[in-house]
């Protein structure tokens, strides 16, 4: 994971909906989304040329970011 990348992701309460995009107003989890449904990265950033590769990876680093946590067992 490469926090530096995390960097590109922003939180704007104007823009999508207060969620966490890219600087072009693009929701972080439409990308994940797309991967999940198996678009690769050409396809994404054939179809959102705003993008870059890095906002892709960024993605997954934020997404890896969130869920990168200690878990409890329930006692």
């Amino acid at each position: 994971m490469n926090l530096e990348r995390l960097n590109r992701i922003t939180v704007e309460a104007d823009k999508c909906g207060a969620g966490h995009a890219f600087a072009a107003a693009h929701p972080c989890t439409d990308v994940l989304e797309l991967l999940g449904a198996g678009a690769s990265f050409e396809e994404i950033l054939a179809d959102y040329r705003f993008l870059e590769r890095e906002d892709i990876l960024a993605a997954l680093d934020y997404a890896a970011y969130q869920t990168d946590h200690v878990v409890l067992p329930a006692s």
